[in-house]
């Protein structure tokens, strides 16, 4: 298939950013204070406020986001989000934790478990994350700029489940993050888990 790029208005937000703004062709997203996706695991809570915008996610392909990475305070975080409900969905991208900025996920179905792994050459620089879709699987990758992909998470995901995604942020402990997306695009899903050769 061809990359197929998708405009911003194709999207619907889980929860309503405190704005986002098109500028040129970047949309520029500002988080709530104290908005996060996370369900019970080591905290205790749950957490259904994040700003996620989404469209329909098929299997048998693949979706990036690309974003500028200025996370800065603890707990910032942009990225990807695929979402079957409430309870079923994984985010990936970089999370700003314990005075550095680390890329990771959290899959969630029905516990949310996290993990991580610090990226401070990021910072700065634009940041992709990339999901295929594929067979029982969603596989995620992410890369600075036009670096070499590097393999974030792979976790369960039948074929059979009504899915979608698209950009993620959110702004657990404090006002003004903003984050500016530079491209949402489909395209064809990884061929393989590993590299050949």
């Amino acid at each position: 298939m061809d990359e197929i790029r998708h405009i911003w208005s194709e999207g619907q937000w889980t929860h309503s950013p405190l704005s986002a703004n098109e500028e040129g062709s970047d949309l520029v997203v500002t988080a709530v204070k104290e908005s996060d996706a996370w369900r019970t695991t080591a905290y205790g809570f749950v957490h259904e406020s994040e700003h996620a915008l989404l469209r329909p996610f098929a299997a048998g392909t693949a979706m990036e986001v690309s974003f500028l990475c200025v996370l800065t305070e603890q707990f910032d975080q942009a990225g990807l989000m695929v979402w079957a409900d409430v309870e079923r969905w994984v985010k990936a991208g970089v999370e700003y934790a314990d005075g550095a900025p680390q890329l990771g996920a959290v899959v969630t179905n029905p516990y949310s478990d996290w993990s991580v792994s610090p990226v401070d050459s990021w910072l700065g620089h634009k940041v992709t994350i990339r999901v295929s879709r594929t067979s029982d699987a969603l596989t995620f990758r992410a890369r600075r700029e036009s670096q070499d992909w590097q393999l974030v998470r792979v976790c369960h995901w039948p074929d059979s489940v009504v899915t979608h995604g698209g950009p993620h942020l959110a702004a657990p402990t404090r006002e003004g993050l903003s984050v500016r997306f530079t491209s949402w695009v489909t395209t064809e899903p990884d061929v393989s888990l590993h590299p050949e050769g």
